[in-house]
């Protein structure tokens, strides 16, 4: 059963989507925010598996909601599902540890998917809003390398490593395909983040989805 907060100053939108999601057998909507601190206090004591997080609300914004909950509650995944498509509200709820971000005029059967596979360890993005992102990817510094140039300073093994992540795989997917135990694969994944310059796995994914042509054209172990 998949345990789930929703978190939306429209009290509307809240009720539709708990009637839409109540007709599924392993979700379960277990409680509801009308802001960023009201979710995270919510958060705290129902112990949800995914958040459904808007992303403009009063009192406290859900990006900054998203940062917290991703800190302090890591078992805990943030999937935003807003009304706009802006570039900055899309970088800035990444970057905050989003596992993904979806539009509220998506249809449900999609919206049921993603959320499956966010639980799963997934990244889901709304069609069109990867590319909206591409651009605002972190770079080490201002006078960094072109991303291609980067990649191929990289150790092979890593490289394996974050072209799966861009796949879509979870670590212990990972390491069943390149023959690694979890915890080396998980060491890989820190010291991409670290050579990188990226804040979490979501962002790598994203990383690893806008060099794909070059990673596929780089020898692989």
């Amino acid at each position: 059963m998949i345990r789930l907060l929703l978190v939306d100053d429209q009290s509307l939108i809240c009720q539709g989507l708990q009637a839409v999601l109540a007709q599924e057998a392993d979700l379960q909507v277990v409680g509801s925010a009308g802001n960023g601190e009201a979710a995270i206090a919510q958060v705290s004591a129902l112990q949800p598996d995914v958040v459904l997080m808007d992303i403009r609300m009063p009192v406290m914004t859900g990006i900054e909601a998203t940062r917290l909950i991703v800190e302090q509650f890591p078992n805990t995944k943030v999937l935003v599902l807003s009304t706009f498509d802006d570039d900055r509200d899309i970088a800035q709820a990444m970057r905050a540890g989003a596992k993904g971000y979806l539009l509220k005029d998506m249809p449900a059967p999609e919206l049921i998917e993603a959320i499956r596979f966010v639980y799963r360890g997934y990244c889901q993005m709304a069609p069109g809003l990867m590319e909206k992102l591409l651009t605002n990817v972190p770079d080490n510094d201002s006078d960094q390398q072109n991303i291609a140039e980067e990649v191929k300073q990289l150790p092979a093994r890593e490289r394996d490593v974050l072209c799966l992540i861009g796949q879509g795989c979870t670590n212990r997917e990972i390491a069943t395909q390149l023959h690694l135990a979890e915890g080396t694969v998980k060491t890989y994944v820190t010291h991409l983040l670290n050579r990188l310059a990226l804040r979490n796995r979501s962002q790598l994914a994203i990383y690893a989805n806008s060099i794909s042509a070059t990673l596929k054209e780089l020898p692989r172990c």
